[in-house]
């Protein structure tokens, strides 16, 4: 029996990846670069230190990976503040229902724990979580398994006895490397190819997470 679930943050639970996708192209134009949206959405959760990297394979030497993020962090702060933010289908009512099955839930996110808290509380869901781990508490960001690993040991769980909830490629891969039950609920592009047989379940909205339980 899964008595703890570890959920990603933006574009799972939060509607926020759609701000990224936006953002991160506009960031780096503001430099002279030009960033496609297919390189946009292959940012999703990538954590530090491939980041950096991977935007010097893209873009060159030249480009300042932690400028080009300042930026995109301000860009994204005026979304939200121009926008707001809205819950994924289906958040409420299932976190009020794992409440009440006594089923414990944590969040393993690429945010840092500031921005985490402050959405969180925003949006009234931030005393569902037992646990809140953000990516600056371990060595690696997703891919990497450290954040899920870490979650796992600070929910006194193996991770083979967790469900780990994740909405992009990179955040499937660091749970499904930590050894979770991996959970895909697809936003902003539909389950790709490869990641499938590393899922538990693939569902349509977080809702479908109460059929596997």
């Amino acid at each position: 029996m899964i008595d703890t679930i570890i959920f990603d943050m933006d574009g799972t639970l939060i509607d926020t990846e759609k701000y990224y996708r936006k953002c991160w192209p506009l960031a780096l134009a503001a430099f002279g670069f030009e960033m496609s949206d297919e390189q946009a959405l292959s940012m999703r959760s990538l954590g530090r230190p491939f980041s950096p990297i991977y935007m010097k394979e893209m873009f060159g030497e030249t480009v300042d990976y932690h400028k080009v993020r300042e930026k995109r962090k301000e860009l994204v702060e005026e979304c939200i503040k121009e926008n707001g933010i809205q819950l994924k289908p289906g958040v409420i009512e299932l976190l009020q229902w794992l409440k009440a099955k006594n089923i414990r839930t944590a969040i393993a996110t690429a945010t840092d724990m500031e921005r985490t808290n402050r959405y969180l509380k925003m949006l009234g869901i931030h005393e569902y979580f037992d646990k809140l781990i953000s990516a600056t508490m371990v060595k690696e960001g997703k891919p990497s398994p450290d954040i899920y690993l870490y979650a796992c040991e600070q929910m006194e769980r193996k991770p083979e006895e967790c469900i780990a909830v994740e909405d992009s490629p990179n955040g499937v891969m660091s749970a499904y490397r930590a050894g979770c039950k991996v959970v895909l609920v697809p936003d902003q592009t539909p389950a790709e190819d490869y990641l499938k047989d590393k899922l538990f379940a693939c569902v349509d909205t977080l809702l479908g997470i109460k059929e596997l339980l």
